[in-house]
């Protein structure tokens, strides 16, 4: 398991979330991926991408105008 970190800081959507559906691709079932983010929609967006994918949200946070989205691929 690996866990890995994808900055889409200013980035406005929906490229936060092509990002990160390109960038789970290519990543292996268990592993941890970190997207940081300067866009506020992305604490719906990303959540709502992993539903549909079945990805597991472990966390969503804001600090200092930045959101962060970490989620465990499946």
């Amino acid at each position: 398991m690996s866990q890995q970190t994808l900055n889409v800081r200013r980035m406005l959507c929906p490229l936060p979330v092509i990002r990160t559906q390109d960038k789970v691709k290519t990543l292996q079932s268990g592993d941890i991926l970190s997207v940081e983010c300067t866009d506020p929609g992305v604490m719906q967006d990303i959540p709502a991408w992993c539903r549909i994918n079945g990805h597991t949200v472990l966390e969503a946070r804001a600090e200092n105008g930045e959101y962060v989205i970490v989620l465990q691929v499946v």
